[in-house]
């Protein structure tokens, strides 16, 4: 579809665009000089991948997002959990990387996991969609890369599962194992390509060409104030619907753009978390001016949001340090701090791998600080602040 925002009501969106601008910079300002922005930016990124999935009406559980992102699963993580956990990877990702390189062509490639230009070679496909962290496609169908015929969609598993029960049964005998490849580049075989399956996705909907569309929208806004750019890149993703299972990046990409233009330095900003605060029906709205009004509601909610959590772990470490009075020089309890403060929950078994204590020293760390039970169980407990 053609996204048009050429009769956009100025008036009435100059005051709203101009209150979220300066409410973003007095968070990021206060962020700069701020002793809890490290832990602030860890814990953002959970609450916003756990928001991205609640505004597609799924529940993702906050301590089961932050064990599966230790590798500490108490049970077989879920397809919703799966994808918490992509949005999650995403945005650290993309915060770790330079302002420009989320909206830039290999970024936008990477992130939205989309097939290679037509002038690349089937091993530089490959690599691309075998790598995209995305999206994902773990329903893809596998397909020779080499011929192109269709091979059986097991087995290729079955062979994987057959080296490495090889190479354990030579590690356990004492012998020698080569080293195994760690790129495409590496390997002399060549490496199956991934089509997308016709049960999972519709083979009609072209991803490459809504993606184009959208990107134009994001060159004809040069020029225009960056907040505004952004809540209208924002409404042209949602209206343009580009990918079919990845809407949530839209809203990373968005933040992308605001910390390049240099309204958010020092974070990324959390707009679906923002965006649970707004009704559906503004969110959804046929109306262009509503929708738009809405999304700068949101961004205002998220700066509110985002500066009660940084007061509330301010106030808690204020706290927690009392305790450090008339302490070992060589106390963990620092140490265990600076966790707490970084997670947005710890269980034990994080304590024992981040401070390298036995279960029970943990336990009594836990203890002396008085932290908050947030699980209400008996087993596979898990603390954080108030």
């Amino acid at each position: 579809m053609s996204y048009s925002f050429d009769k956009l009501p100025i008036h009435d969106l100059l005051v709203p665009v101009v209150s979220a601008s300066a409410a973003l910079a007095r968070l990021d300002e206060r962020l700069h000089s701020s002793p809890v922005r490290t832990g602030w930016i860890e814990r953002t990124h959970f609450l916003d991948a756990a928001a991205a999935l609640w505004l597609e009406g799924e529940l993702v559980q906050m301590e089961d997002l932050v064990l599966h992102d230790e590798r500490m699963d108490v049970r077989a993580p879920t397809h919703e959990l799966t994808r918490a956990h992509a949005v999650l990877r995403a945005r650290r990702r993309i915060h770790a990387a330079k302002p420009d390189w989320a909206l830039s062509r290999a970024g936008l490639r990477e992130l939205a996991g989309l097939s290679a230009p037509q002038e690349e070679g089937p091993a530089d496909q490959s690599r691309d969609h075998a790598s995209v962290p995305g999206v994902g496609h773990q329903d893809d169908e596998l397909v020779v890369g080499a011929t192109g015929d269709k091979a059986d969609p097991l087995a290729a598993h079955f062979a994987a599962l057959d080296a490495v029960l090889e190479r354990a049964n030579l590690l356990l005998d004492g012998k020698r194992v080569e080293r195994r490849p760690d790129s495409v580049e590496e390997t002399a075989q060549p490496v199956p390509l991934r089509v997308r399956s016709e049960l999972v996705y519709d083979l009609e909907w072209d991803e490459s060409a809504r993606m184009a569309e959208w990107t134009a929208v994001l060159e004809r806004t040069e020029g225009l104030p960056a907040m505004l750019r952004a809540v209208v890149l924002l409404d042209a993703w949602e209206q343009i619907n580009v990918l079919q299972h990845g809407g949530w990046l839209g809203g990373l990409l968005v933040a992308s753009l605001l910390r390049r233009e240099g309204l958010t330095l020092h974070h990324l900003p959390c707009l679906h978390l923002g965006s649970r605060a707004i009704a559906r029906e503004r969110r959804r709205s046929p109306d262009q001016t509503r929708r738009l009004l809405a999304f700068l509601s949101s961004i205002e909610a998220a700066v509110e949001l985002g500066i009660k959590e940084h007061d509330k772990l301010m106030l808690a470490k204020a706290q927690m340090e009392r305790r450090l009075a008339k302490r070992r020089s060589n106390s963990r309890l620092p140490e265990l701090i600076e966790l707490v403060l970084a997670r947005p929950m710890v269980s034990t078994t994080m304590i024992q791998k981040a401070l390298k204590v036995t279960q029970q020293g943990a336990i009594n760390l836990v203890e002396e600080l008085a932290l908050r039970e947030m699980t209400g169980r008996k087993r596979f407990r898990a603390w954080g602040v108030l």
